[in-house]
């Protein structure tokens, strides 16, 4: 992926203040591929003390929008149109790792995967899984 297309996709995920608010760290940018980290805090955690499912969709949400945003170009962008998220465990964690991937790009729409992991203690687990769908929009440059 040519830098600047890297910067592109940095700019989507800088330019989000609720991602930003919530504390999410972009760490890797590849071709159709992304990767975001999060380390919990007490603001993260539902009623019973696990980290909330909205802190892991939106991490799925975004995550894959940076990996969707790499796969069409300098002169198109997207939009989340529609997310599935299955939450496979309870998310217990010092640090959350999304990964997003493009499994289809195409003309007007983007499918994406996104996994959440959840790491304690030096392991890794599978906490979250998501399929996201982007619509690809033009860029107005005015």
């Amino acid at each position: 992926m040519d830098e600047i297309l890297k910067s592109r996709v940095r700019h989507i995920f800088d330019a989000a203040n609720f991602v930003r608010d919530l504390g999410m760290q972009l760490t890797q940018i590849g071709d159709e591929y992304c990767e975001t980290v999060l380390r919990p805090s007490e603001r993260h955690r539902q009623q019973h003390g696990l980290i909330h499912a909205g802190v892991m969709a939106t991490m799925a949400d975004h995550t894959s929008g940076c990996a969707a945003r790499g796969a069409v170009g300098l002169d198109q962008d997207v939009v989340s149109v529609e997310f599935k998220i299955n939450f496979l465990r309870p998310a217990i964690a010092d640090r959350l790792r999304c990964r997003g991937r493009v499994l289809r790009a195409g003309k007007m729409l983007v499918v994406c995967e996104a996994e959440v992991f959840a790491e304690k203690n030096s392991e890794e687990k599978l906490v979250s899984k998501a399929m996201v769908t982007l619509a690809v929009k033009r860029l107005y440059v005015g």
